[in-house]
C-alpha cells in the first residue's frame, strides 16, 4: 500500500485536521525570534525561505495565504523533527523561567531575613563573596527605612544570577 493510498482512506474531515495542524505548527515558526527559530532543525530551504517571508507579510490577507504555503509545504516535509525542536525549545525557556523565580524567591528570603538570609546563599552558592552580600543586606535594611526604590535588591538579583551563570559553566 502506497502512501497514496494513505491519504485516499482519510476522511476529508481528518485531510482538514492535518491541514490545520500543519498550519498551526508553522504559526509557531514564523512567531519564533530570529535566534529561537536558527535552533529548530528545518531541512527544506524552500520552507525556511516561506517562513522567513511570512515573518515581512504584514497584509492579513497576504500572512494568511503564506500560512496556508507553508501548512502546504510541511504537508510533504517530516515534521517530527520540527516538533520535538519546539518542544526542547518551550522546555528550555520553562527551565529559565522556573530558575529566575528560585533566583526571586532566594533574593526575597535574604532581603527579609538579613544576615541570615546571606547564609542560605552561602549555602546555595559556596563560592559567594560573603562581604559583599552582607553589604547589600545593609544597604537594602537602609532602602527599605528610607521608602527608597529597591535598588539595592536589583543589585543582589543581579549578583545571584551572576552567581547562577558561574555555576551552570
Amino acid at each position: 500500500m502506497s502512501e497514496h493510498d494513505d491519504e485516499e482512506l482519510l476522511s476529508k474531515t481528518e485531510k482538514k485536521k492535518i491541514m490545520h495542524a500543519l498550519q498551526q505548527l508553522g504559526e509557531q515558526l514564523v512567531g519564533l525570534s530570529d535566534a529561537d527559530l536558527a535552533k529548530i532543525p528545518i531541512d527544506d530551504d524552500t520552507l525556511a525561505d516561506a517562513i522567513h517571508t511570512a515573518r515581512r507579510i504584514k497584509s492579513r490577507e497576504g500572512k494568511r495565504r503564506q500560512m496556508q504555503y507553508i501548512g502546504k509545504l510541511m504537508r510533504n516535509t517530516d515534521t517530527s523533527d520540527i516538533e520535538a525542536g519546539l518542544t526542547a525549545l518551550e522546555q528550555g525557556q520553562k527551565a529559565l523561567a522556573r530558575q529566575f523565580h528560585e533566583l526571586e524567591a532566594l533574593r526575597d528570603q535574604v532581603a527579609e531575613k538579613g544576615h541570615d538570609g546571606v547564609e542560605l546563599v552561602i549555602q546555595r552558592f559556596p563560592d559567594s563573596d560573603r562581604q559583599r552580600l552582607r553589604q547589600l543586606v545593609i544597604q537594602i535594611g537602609k532602602d527599605s527605612a528610607a521608602n527608597k526604590p529597591p535598588a539595592a535588591k536589583r543589585k543582589l538579583f543581579k549578583y545571584l544570577r551572576e552567581l547562577q551563570e558561574l555555576e551552570a559553566d
